[in-house]
C-alpha cells in the first residue's frame, strides 16, 4: 500500500521539527514505512529528494519558486502541489494541520480513486468559527498569507470534514464534539519515539520549566503574570516570541533573576531542560494534545496545565494538576509540586502503554491503514 503525505515535514524526519503537528505526521510517516508500507512525502521546503534510513521517500516539488512572487501560488505553486500529489496514484492520502491546500491532497485522492485522511491538531479543528476567532484568528498573526490561508481553510475544512474517509481525532474530547456535529471519528493518540535523556541528580531539579511559543495565543501573558506572582520559585523557558506581546513580555523577562531564558533549542537539548525540570507549566488556553506534555511524561515529570487537559488524560491518569483557568490554584500545585518515585513510575508507564512508537503501536497503526484500504472502511 502506498501512502502520500504532504507538509514541511523533512525538518521533522531529521530531528529539526517546526513544530507538534509536523512531528506527530514525521512519526506516523515512521509507524507506517516500518510496518511495511511504501510511504512518501511531498515537501516545498526542500531542494533534493532524500529517502530517509526508514525508506520514507521524500520528494521536492520542481518549479516551487517560479513564476511572479505576488501571483506565483496561483500561477505554479497550487497547480504544481496538484500535480505532484496526482502524480504519485497514493492509495491513502493523509492531511493534517489547518492548510486550505489539502483540499488538492482531496482532489487528488479523489482523482487516483484513493482514500482521504484527516488528523485533528488541535481542539479548534472541531469547534466552531466564534472559537476559532477568540483562540486563533483574532489574537495570531500570521502575515498576509496567514489571514488568506485562515479565511480560505474556514470554507474548505467543513467539506473535508463531512468528505474524509476517515477523521483521526486526538482525544476523546474531540470525538464528542464531532459527534455532536454528526462526524464520525476515530481516536489516534499523538506518537512518541523514545530516546536517551540524561538527567542530573534529584537536587538540580529545582525549576519549573515553559515550552512553546511566546505569544498571547499560547498563554504567554498568563505565564507572565504566574512569574511575577512566585518570586520564589526559578523558571527556565524554551522557546521564541512571536508577535508584539510575546517580544514586549520576553524583554521584560531579562530583568528577572528567577528566569532563565532559553530562545529555541533543538529537539534533544529541549528533552534534557524538561527532564531537569520540577514540573512543564502549561498556560495556553487552547491545545489539542501538546506532545511537550508527553514529553514531560516521559521524562517523569508533572504537567501543571491551567487550562488544558486533553480528554481529561491528566486528572484520570494523575498526571499533574489542571486548574480550570485559576491562577492561584496553579500558583499553589506549584508551592505543593512533590515528585515522588510512584509519580515518576505512573507518568513513564502512561506514555509507554499509549503513545511510545514500538513495536505494538506500529502493528496497530498499519491494522489501522490497511483495514481502511483493504475492507474500505468509512468514518
Amino acid at each position: 500500500m502506498k501512502i502520500c503525505f504532504w507538509g514541511n515535514i523533512a525538518g521533522a524526519l531529521k530531528g529539526k521539527t517546526d513544530g507538534g503537528g509536523e512531528l506527530q505526521v514525521a512519526l506516523l510517516a515512521k509507524a507506517l514505512a516500518r510496518g511495511g508500507q511504501d510511504v512518501v512525502i511531498i515537501d516545498f521546503q526542500i531542494a533534493e529528494d532524500f529517502v530517509t534510513a526508514d525508506g520514507i521517500k521524500v520528494f521536492r516539488i520542481k518549479g516551487w519558486n517560479n513564476g511572479i512572487r505576488i501571483i506565483r501560488t496561483f500561477t505554479h505553486r497550487l497547480p504544481q502541489l496538484y500535480r505532484s500529489l496526482k502524480a504519485q496514484k497514493a492509495d491513502v492520502y493523509y492531511c493534517r494541520i489547518r492548510d486550505f491546500r489539502h483540499i488538492l491532497a482531496f482532489w487528488a485522492a479523489r482523482k487516483v480513486k484513493a482514500k482521504f485522511v484527516l488528523g485533528m491538531a488541535s481542539d479548534l479543528d472541531a469547534m466552531n468559527l466564534v472559537m476559532r476567532l477568540k483562540y486563533h484568528h483574532l489574537v495570531f498573526s500570521g502575515g498576509l498569507w496567514g489571514v488568506f490561508n485562515d479565511i480560505l481553510i474556514e470554507i474548505v475544512y467543513p467539506l473535508l470534514l463531512r468528505k474524509a474517509d476517515l477523521v483521526l481525532v486526538q482525544h476523546e474530547g474531540q470525538k464528542d464534539i464531532l459527534l455532536k456535529k454528526h462526524h464520525k471519528s476515530l481516536v489516534f493518540l499523538n506518537l512518541f519515539e523514545l530516546t536517551e535523556t540524561r538527567v542530573i541528580p534529584d537536587y538540580s531539579h529545582k525549576d519549573f520549566i515553559y515550552v512553546g511559543d511566546l505569544d498571547k495565543r499560547k498563554g504567554f501573558t498568563e505565564f507572565f503574570e504566574i512569574i511575577k506572582k512566585s518570586p520564589l520559585h526559578s523558571f527556565k523557558v524554551v522557546g521564541q516570541p512571536r508577535g508584539k506581546t510575546g517580544y514586549l513580555y520576553y524583554e521584560k523577562l531579562k530583568s528577572y533573576d528567577n528566569v532563565t531564558l532559553f530562545g529555541r533549542l533543538n529537539h534533544s537539548d529541549t528533552m534534557y531542560q524538561i527532564a531537569n525540570s520540577k514540573a512543564l507549566i502549561s498556560t495556553s488556553p487552547m491545545e489539542g494534545f501538546p506532545n511537550v506534555f508527553i514529553e514531560a511524561w516521559a521524562c517523569g515529570i508533572p504537567v501543571l496545565s491551567l487550562y488544558v487537559d486533553p480528554g481529561a488524560i491528566i486528572k484520570k491518569e494523575q498526571l499533574g494538576k489542571v486548574t480550570n483557568g485559576n491562577m492561584d490554584k496553579l500558583i499553589q500545585a506549584m508551592n505543593n509540586n512533590r515528585n515522588t518515585s510512584e509519580f515518576v513510575k505512573r507518568a513513564k508507564a502512561y506514555v509507554e502503554n499509549n503513545h511510545v512508537l514500538n513495536a505494538n503501536k506500529i502493528k496497530e497503526i498499519n491494522n489501522l491503514f490497511n483495514g481502511l484500504f483493504n475492507n474500505g472502511m468509512s468514518k
